[in-house]
């Protein structure tokens, strides 16, 4: 049976339904699965928790399922470069666990391991800390962080197989691989689909295991926040 659909939409057909929880690939505007998360908008589902670094921006990217109030609760490290975001969460309309970057990339990394939780310093004695479980080892304290088992991971990669191989792309890998791997279905869009046997086995990043569904598609390489020197009179 094919892994390769036609669309981001037929990918998802059978997948969503309200209420899930989503781990999304991507760090501010790299890597992230744009085309899925479109779809996902267009499909209407609701009532929704993203497990992600942080919401893309206004308009592009989780920031489009803000704007249609598409998600319940984000499990993020940052919240900025997103008015919208920053608004729904002062004013009590979304839910907001935040999570510190290593510690979010390693619950991904834990859930798809079959790992339920562990013990980290990051967050002790913050907000980070708040109702969660406190262990001293060698005199020092850490907290219980749990691993995250999605129902869904929605990922962005540069090359595939048909079996599902991956290949990520310098920068644009960041949380896509333990993302990919904590979720029970995991779907990914990429820039190219290759033979099999083309990819080196040597520079794969992640096996097609993990993979459940593959679409291609057209992707719009945006610049979160472009910065340039005036030039000198």
């Amino acid at each position: 049976m094919t892994k390769i659909y036609p669309s981001a939409s037929a990918a998802l057909e059978g997948v969503l339904f309200d209420g899930m929880l989503i781990a999304s690939g991507g760090f501010g505007l790299c890597g992230i699965p744009e085309l899925l998360i479109a779809a996902i908008r267009d499909a209407g589902t609701k009532d929704l928790t993203f497990a992600s670094n942080n919401a893309g921006v206004d308009g592009f990217g989780l920031g489009q399922l803000l704007e249609t109030r598409q998600v319940r609760k984000m499990i993020s490290s940052y919240v900025g470069e997103n008015a919208e975001f920053m608004r729904q969460y002062l004013s009590g309309e979304l839910e907001l666990e935040f999570t510190p970057q290593g510690t979010l990339a390693e619950r991904m990394r834990a859930g798809g391991a079959g790992i339920p939780g562990f013990y980290t310093k990051s967050g002790v004695g913050t907000v980070i800390a708040e109702g969660k479980e406190v262990m001293n080892f060698g005199g020092q304290d850490y907290i219980l962080e749990r691993g995250i088992v999605a129902d869904l991971s929605i990922v962005k990669a540069w090359k595939a197989d048909p079996s599902g191989n991956l290949v990520f792309r310098k920068t644009a890998r960041n949380f896509n691989p333990p993302a990919a791997t904590c979720g029970k279905i995991c779907i990914v869009e990429v820039e190219e689909i290759v033979p099999l046997g083309a990819l080196d086995p040597d520079s794969i990043h992640l096996p097609g295991i993990y993979v459940s569904r593959i679409v291609q598609g057209t992707h719009e390489k945006r610049i979160e926040n472009r910065t340039t020197r005036k030039k000198e009179a």
